[in-house]
């Protein structure tokens, strides 16, 4: 699931690596999205947004930090809008790509989707390994719709899988796909953790 608002959210802000935190609409929203206290654990984003979603939607579970679910390092774009880039080149440039080259100083879309992709890789398998049943993630818009992207079936655009601040997915991981890239199958979005299917989720 992608965390409550921030005020970089509200003012259209490129927000990778700074860290901000929610704002009183974020923290409101977190909470009458859903809370989950049987969840035992939640691997998370190390960026203090989507630390405090998952403190506020899962109060009982330990946090694991994987540090690749950051958000997007958008280099020198970092913490503009595109108001305050008006008639920049780069960024020009970088919006004209569909914004999947590289930004300067920071990621490119496909690199950041490899690394999205590794992360979940290999909590996952690890996971698996223990015999845990299920694995819950909060993070960021771009780190779902990386994941999605490259591992969601049916296939869609890295943009057709956005989600809105604590939206999210649940979906299947197919197990005949183990061995090798694992492929999520059966994505539902889910607009508030209150409305996850029960029959998806075992607590």
């Amino acid at each position: 699931m992608r965390h409550g608002q921030t005020d970089g959210n509200k003012e259209g802000r490129y927000l990778g690596r700074t860290d901000v935190p929610l704002n009183e609409a974020g923290e409101a929203e977190a909470v009458a999205s859903g809370v989950l206290p049987g969840v035992k654990k939640v691997y998370v984003s190390p960026m203090i947004r989507a630390r405090r979603t998952a403190e506020l939607c899962f109060p009982n579970a330990a946090q694991v930090v994987v540090p690749d679910f950051r958000e997007m390092d958008f280099g020198i774009f970092e913490g503009l809008n595109y108001e305050e880039m008006t008639g920049n080149e780069e960024y020009q440039k970088w919006v004209d790509g569909m914004c999947r080259g590289k930004c300067p100083g920071g990621e490119s879309m496909p690199e950041f989707v490899d690394r999205v992709f590794a992360a979940f890789d290999a909590i996952a398998r690890e996971a698996m390994a223990a015999g845990e049943g299920q694995l819950f993630i909060a993070a960021h818009g771009g780190t779902v719709m990386a994941l999605f992207s490259r591992c969601g079936r049916p296939e869609k655009d890295y943009y057709d899988w956005y989600v809105k601040n604590c939206q999210g997915y649940v979906a299947r991981l197919d197990e005949e796909s183990w061995g090798k890239d694992p492929i999520l199958t059966e994505p539902v979005l889910f607009e508030k953790l209150s409305a996850l299917p029960e029959e998806r989720i075992r607590l």
